[in-house]
């Protein structure tokens, strides 16, 4: 079973914050992507902020070249609450 979250929020920081349908969420940091590929556009603040989920394919999205994966998202989401520990990862990108 793929999980596709329900929400999605820009924080500050380049952290996004994620709620998944079974009630589980929390707080990602993405900072570690900055400038390297395609995540050159996060450098744009306003354009962080415009990230999405992608009604076709529920990815975690901010345009048609940045989508990360929601079921990776919500296995770190999962980490996170295991363990309290939010550390980087760079397995997001499904591009």
């Amino acid at each position: 079973m793929i999980h596709h979250p329900v929400e999605v929020k820009a924080l500050e920081s380049y952290k996004i914050w994620l709620k998944y349908p079974d009630n589980r969420e929390g707080v990602i940091d993405l900072s570690h992507l900055i400038g390297s590929g395609v995540f050159k556009a996060w450098e744009n603040e306003l354009f962080f902020k415009k990230v999405y989920i992608n009604p076709e394919t529920g990815a975690v999205a901010w345009d048609e070249t940045i989508e990360l994966c929601p079921e990776t998202l919500y296995i770190k989401i999962i980490e996170n609450i295991h363990t309290s520990v939010n550390e980087p990862d760079s397995e997001y990108a499904t591009n």
